[in-house]
């Protein structure tokens, strides 16, 4: 019989939605690292003669802003360009540490049960009872402002994604007999951790991160919107929707076009993380066959 194409690529990557996934993160990603090579413009010089262009496919377009200027004439594609730097940034970032607080807390409940497994539970229900927009405010208001403190609260409100999900996995992975047969061999509980359990998650971790890392993106556009991430001197796609609204019967342009990139980079990182799962999850890919 004929090989089916692709067939030596490992099965997660002849999924369509990873591939799409990939190449819209990719793209994304390129932009952050290259971003003084790629935009043809400094994003923060001002034209003030060019106020106001349209993109170039529109009556009045110029050659050399390709996606138009804002109030001050700065290139809306150049700071696109280099707003995806605090959202890729932040993405990476603040989705790694949740995910090392969430998945540190829901191995220690998941795995000894019991009093531990009580005291964390409690804590994740009472820090999920804040609304999470809500919670990340307050935290800013109390950190102040900087990307870093953007980071610092993401983390400290999102880590309870991962330890809910998480932990509901690792109370079933525990019981599991090759587990059990673990401990009657004398391996400790580090030991059993790290190499029965944290590798049978290791599928559930890598979805639950590529979507935290959407979920990050929004955050950061919205708290960047009210003035709560980056400065002014510093490109951002919620800075340059809170500009964009001010002037959104003169050039429309500057409000949908952040608007868009965050749409983009959330669905490309949401669509990776479905794509991840259906192919990683090893009971997800059973029902399907």
């Amino acid at each position: 019989m004929p090989s089916r194409p692709l067939s030596f690529l490992p099965t997660w990557l002849r999924s369509a939605r990873v591939l799409i996934g990939i190449a819209i993160v990719s793209a994304i990603a390129l932009c952050a690292i290259f971003a003084p090579q790629i935009a043809p413009h400094d994003p923060n010089e001002q034209n003030l003669l060019s106020v106001f262009l349209p993109p170039v496919w529109m009556q009045g377009g110029d050659p050399a802003f390709l996606l138009g200027t804002d109030s001050l004439g700065r290139d809306v594609l150049s700071r696109l360009i280099f707003g995806a730097r605090v959202a890729m940034l932040v993405a990476v970032l603040a989705s790694f540490g949740a995910m090392i607080i969430g998945a540190t807390l829901a191995y220690l409940a998941g795995y000894f049960g019991g009093r531990i497994d009580a005291l964390i539970g409690r804590a994740v229900d009472v820090w999920m009872s804040f609304p999470p927009v809500i919670l990340s405010l307050i935290l800013m208001v109390g950190l102040g402002i900087g990307l870093r403190n953007v980071i610092l609260a993401i983390v400290l409100v999102d880590w309870t994604r991962f330890c809910r999900v998480l932990r509901s996995e690792v109370l079933v992975i525990a019981r599991k007999d090759y587990v059990a047969a673990a401990g009657l061999l004398g391996f400790s509980h580090w030991r059993t951790i790290t190499s029965e359990i944290v590798p049978a998650t290791i599928p559930l971790l890598i979805t639950l991160m590529s979507l935290e890392m959407g979920v990050a993106v929004i955050v950061e556009a919205l708290l960047s919107f009210i003035g709560f991430s980056v400065g002014a001197q510093t490109p951002a796609w919620g800075q340059m929707i809170a500009d964009g609204r001010q002037y959104i019967y003169d050039s429309p342009w500057n409000l949908i076009l952040p608007i868009l990139a965050i749409f983009l980079a959330v669905f490309g990182f949401n669509i990776l993380g479905d794509g991840l799962r259906r192919t990683l999850d090893v009971r997800v890919s059973a029902q399907r066959t």
